[in-house]
């Protein structure tokens, strides 16, 4: 066999081992909703051509609510370098029902991608209102946000927030988990609704709600390792949670009288 014969042998097992290759090995530039939410787990690139360049970034100051903001020439060119780039939050505006919602988008990193231009992957919408709306109001100010109608739908609350999960887990969603252990638990779609001014100890539709997480927890993580903090409640999206009777009023206790000698 002649030299020239192996050289074209040789070049067509390596086209043809790229072409295989093409089909089996998973991009690194694309990413796919976990979620019917349509956010989370899509790539920064995906979430861009979604919805378009954000009108600004936010880098997170402190463990609490505390944020600087950036127009995007300024973040690109200076403060994104500073910092890890999953660090900034992709803010976007809009108008709806004449309340201001602002959508700020929270991304992670594979951390053995140790590249120069990780890929960063969405794994939390945080949704935010001017004015307080009540819970009655959010699927129309949020199209992401379709909670259950179903009266089993898992719910529950504390005095500052209610949590409603959606549908089926989903395996690949434990990518943008922080939780350790996070391989032996299953995780859902979540919404979880912020009241600043805090709930009523009876909770109705006309609750105030200031802020929407859209995020991915675990209903046996709740049910376990938080029963203590979580209070399961009927799903206030059924058609059942208007229908709930009042609650009963406890019964005035007599106020004892005190006897005297005669």
């Amino acid at each position: 066999m002649t030299h020239v014969s192996i050289l074209l042998q040789n070049t067509a097992l390596i086209s043809l081992l790229s072409v295989i290759l093409s089909f089996t090995r998973p991009s690194l530039t694309s990413a796919a909703p976990y979620f019917e939410d349509g956010f989370l787990g899509l790539s920064q690139n995906e979430l861009h051509e979604k919805l378009g360049m954000p009108q600004a970034v936010r880098d997170r100051k402190s463990a609490l609510r505390v944020f600087t903001y950036y127009s995007i020439a300024d973040w690109s060119k200076y403060y994104g370098k500073l910092v890890s780039p999953e660090n900034g939050e992709d803010v976007y505006t809009f108008k709806r029902e004449g309340i201001d919602v602002r959508y700020s988008f929270s991304f992670t990193v594979d951390p053995n991608d140790q590249s120069e231009n990780r890929l960063l992957t969405v794994r939390l919408v945080d949704v935010e209102f001017s004015l307080a709306v009540p819970i009655s109001r959010l699927p129309g100010l949020i199209p992401e946000f379709r909670p259950s109608t179903d009266p089993a739908s898992p719910a529950f609350r504390s005095n500052i927030w209610v949590l409603l999960f959606k549908g089926p887990p989903s395996p690949d969603a434990r990518f943008i988990v922080r939780e350790n252990g996070k391989e032996q638990l299953d995780w859902t779609l979540c919404y979880q609704l912020f009241s600043l001014q805090g709930l009523p100890d009876r909770l109705t539709t006309e609750a105030l709600i200031d802020r929407v997480e859209i995020s991915t927890q675990s209903l046996q993580l709740v049910t376990i390792r938080q029963r203590h903090t979580h209070e399961p409640i009927p799903n206030p999206y059924s058609h059942q949670f208007g229908r709930q009777s009042p609650p009963t009023e406890p019964s005035p206790k007599s106020i004892p009288v005190p006897k005297y000698a005669e």
